[in-house]
């Protein structure tokens, strides 16, 4: 769920759920940002884009997953978005390059690999006063670039990231908190998996959700890459793809424990 403001959020959260509930899910809010086509009154922000080239420190080798490399999906230039973001950047990484395995590698080479290892993702960060344009070896695709535009939105998790303890609710009327979420606020429910976004919370579909918690604590939402026919890429049938990263490591600048996650129909 997204909204332009926070007031707004604030009083669409407690008019439906009511004051308690309401102000419970609206302190779950987070700063987002829509990735879109840049134009004269939205410029790019910075040196984010989609596709292209990666920007990599000299030195820096290329990702690969069992020798075979992965393709750069986007580069996301965080300190574009520094003076917005504010406390919830934790650090100040620079630039941060998005490898996934691409799937349409050779079909012989692509069957050995397990593309649920987390090696077959990985986030690069890099200064940008020392990066340099990378071009992808093969059999990596290399995409299109796209320079984006970071539209600022208050992000709402979907339904089905609530948990139980999250906010309260009749346990007499509602099974759990996503069944609450999704009787009051289905009508904004931010299932639009077709979009590219950053940080935020995701946008979930399907009754699927993007794990924010782990063992050791809070998940932040890094990136959101939907299927994008122009740029040639796609995650299975309306599928999405979301990097993740522990907070701990958020917070350390340790962009190697970075996750991706593919969820589709």
């Amino acid at each position: 769920m997204q909204f332009d403001d926070r007031a707004g959020m604030h009083r669409v959260c407690t008019e439906r759920l009511g004051d308690k509930a309401g102000r419970q899910f609206a302190a779950m809010a987070r700063l987002g940002f829509r990735l879109t086509q840049p134009a004269d009154d939205a410029p790019a922000a910075g040196l984010s884009r989609l596709g292209g080239l990666a920007l990599l420190e000299p030195g820096t080798p290329w990702p690969e997953l069992d020798g075979v490399p992965l393709s750069l999906h986007a580069v996301l230039d965080t300190d574009a978005l520094a003076a917005r973001l504010g406390n919830e950047l934790p650090t100040r990484p620079g630039l941060l390059n998005f490898f996934y395995l691409d799937p349409d590698v050779p079909y012989e080479e692509y069957r050995k690999l397990d593309a649920s290892s987390p090696e077959a993702c990985r986030v690069l960060p890099a200064d940008p006063a020392r990066a340099i344009e990378a071009v992808a070896p093969e059999p990596a695709r290399s995409y299109p670039s796209r320079p984006v535009h970071a539209a600022e939105a208050i992000m709402l998790p979907d339904c089905w990231d609530v948990q139980d303890g999250d906010v309260e609710f009749d346990t007499d009327e509602h099974w759990g908190a996503p069944s609450l979420i999704l009787g009051t606020m289905g009508d904004l429910d931010g299932n639009t998996a077709g979009s590219h976004c950053a940080f935020g919370w995701p946008d979930t579909s399907y009754g699927s959700s993007v794990a924010y918690r782990d063992a050791d604590g809070p998940v932040v939402h890094l990136l959101q890459l939907a299927e994008d026919e122009d740029l040639g890429w796609g995650w299975g049938d309306a599928g999405t793809m979301y990097f993740t990263i522990p907070a701990k490591a958020f917070a350390a600048g340790d962009f190697s424990k970075a996750e991706a996650q593919g969820r589709c129909c």
